[in-house]
């Protein structure tokens, strides 16, 4: 017996309806939050991402200082993952309620001193070297520490070293630590603290210099990654990438310890 027309035409109708819902799911965007010390190494972890079967969902990623990404966050903005330098924000925003669980620890950071090259000044990993460069810095750049992790860090670090009170009135302080750096590879600043991660950027090869800091003069930086609360699959995807062992050999290799 022929199916009435209007039932075909019920059918078709539901048919393109599902069609269109799932174009649109499969189009949407997943926002992701990076720190900006995480920047050389997730954009290789990203394009390796993009590459496994299924992971073809486009993807916007917001880099910036920890601080302010994770108030952001907090004020709504449509972060799916926040890939933080430290764990503090990451906590904070879950004692809050705005994120699904307290997340993972997935990497270590440490701190580097980083001078411009041009400026012709002798990097040593000899305390008493790295002393008196410090105190006979006109400037020194370094993340601010009420927003960045890296930045408190640095201040950490100066005051063991016990400097901090002949170079505090002379520090440039930069929203995130990667303006940190740009400021000394471009020569606008002589001498600044940044992240290991990204003194090891091979772009900044030709007009910086580096030596990585003593861990045990500052405190562990323990970097968290969470996500929000109901987080779409691709967001859960990327976080669990970001654990698995080829993620890992990429944090290590661009400076960083796994947990």
């Amino acid at each position: 017996m022929p199916i009435p027309l209007r039932y075909r035409i019920s059918a078709c109708f539901f048919l393109l309806l599902g069609l269109l819902l799932s174009a649109q799911v499969h189009a949407q965007t997943i926002t992701v939050a990076v720190a900006s010390n995480l920047k050389p190494a997730f954009e290789e972890i990203h394009q390796q991402f993009k590459q496994l079967p299924g992971s073809h969902q486009a993807m916007r990623i917001v880099y910036g200082s920890s601080g302010n990404l994770a108030s952001q966050m907090k004020q709504g903005a449509p972060y799916d993952l926040f890939i933080s330098a430290d764990e503090s924000y990451p906590l904070r925003l879950a004692d809050e309620g705005v994120t699904r669980d307290r997340g993972v620890i997935y990497a270590y950071g440490h701190l580097a001193l980083m001078t411009n090259t041009a400026a012709g000044l002798s990097l040593s990993s000899d305390p008493e070297q790295i002393k008196r460069l410090l105190k006979n810095a006109k400037k020194i750049a370094i993340a601010n520490p009420e927003l960045a992790p890296y930045g408190k860090a640095s201040v950490q670090y100066l005051k063991a070293i016990k400097v901090w009170n002949e170079v505090k009135d002379r520090l440039v302080l930069t929203d995130n630590i990667s303006i940190a750096a740009v400021y000394v590879s471009t020569g606008a600043l002589k001498v600044g603290l940044t992240a290991l991660s990204i003194a090891k950027a091979p772009e900044l090869a030709a007009t910086t210099q580096y030596i990585a800091l003593p861990d045990d003069l500052y405190e562990p930086i323990r970097q968290r990654t969470v996500l929000k609360k109901n987080p779409p699959p691709a967001a859960i995807a990327l976080y669990d990438y970001l654990q698995s062992s080829a993620a890992k050999q990429i944090l290590v290799k661009n400076g960083y310890t796994i947990p």
